[in-house]
């Protein structure tokens, strides 16, 4: 299953192929996809690469092949028309988390969360907007307000206690005292469950790895998109 975003780039990288005979460039993939760095595109790419959708031709400048497409491809992102929009966890602008606590056929001391798509404890991923599944909470887990759910994948948090494969319960909140853990927003495209330390007028996101480096950016930069109140495992 391909994010919003990963399947906007591959549709885009299609049809110019297809209008042209060569791919496009990075600079107007980022443009396309409306980013702010190429490094974005790079993750998208490494990403299409891994599922077999693409195929980076060695010796070669701009040289991708699509390999196959999706079964189903909208007609909208099969035009090739610039101006998509970024596929994030973008608090109160995302429709679909005002619908994570649902009435729903449970336990008096349980509650349904919509499970959001996967959040990176590693190497910051695109987290899906779109509700992938549904899991039942117990109440005990919660605070209050509107809460929703993440998969975890990663291990830059395993010394927080959170391992690669759990599900990570979301308080939604934009702000977030130094030290919470929290979904973070970076640069409008790219999300990341970090610990949270504010530096001055600089915000750092720790991880709870050593193999993990810190990485510390402009307060404009980072936008919480809810704190960590909770965690589920399968064993």
């Amino acid at each position: 299953m391909l994010t919003k975003k990963q399947h906007e780039l591959l549709m885009f990288i299609n049809e110019r192929i297809k209008e042209g005979g060569v791919s496009p460039s990075f600079d107007e993939m980022k443009e396309a996809l409306d980013l702010r760095s190429k490094s974005g595109i790079h993750r998208l790419i490494t990403a299409l690469e891994e599922r077999g959708f693409i195929r980076r031709l060695a010796h070669r400048a701009r040289a991708l092949e699509i390999l196959k497409l999706p079964e189903s491809a909208s007609p909208s992102l099969a035009s090739g028309r610039k101006g998509f929009s970024p596929s994030v966890i973008e608090g109160s602008r995302g429709k679909a988390l005002s619908r994570d606590l649902q009435p729903a056929h449970q336990s008096p001391d349980t509650v349904t969360l919509s499970v959001m798509g996967r959040i990176a404890a590693g190497t910051p991923i695109e987290a899906l907007q779109e509700e992938s599944h549904q899991v039942s909470v117990p109440l005990s887990l919660l605070s209050a307000g509107e809460h929703y759910a993440l998969e975890v994948k990663g291990d830059s948090m395993i010394e927080a206690g959170i391992l690669d494969g759990d599900t990570v319960l979301i308080q939604r909140c934009d702000t977030a005292t130094s030290g919470d853990i929290v979904v973070a927003l970076v640069d409008g495209n790219e999300a990341t469950l970090k610990r949270l330390r504010r530096k001055g007028a600089s915000i750092a996101l720790e991880a709870a790895n050593p193999a993990y480096e810190t990485r510390i950016f402009g307060p404009d930069r980072v936008k919480v998109q809810g704190k960590l109140v909770g965690l589920l495992r399968r064993y």
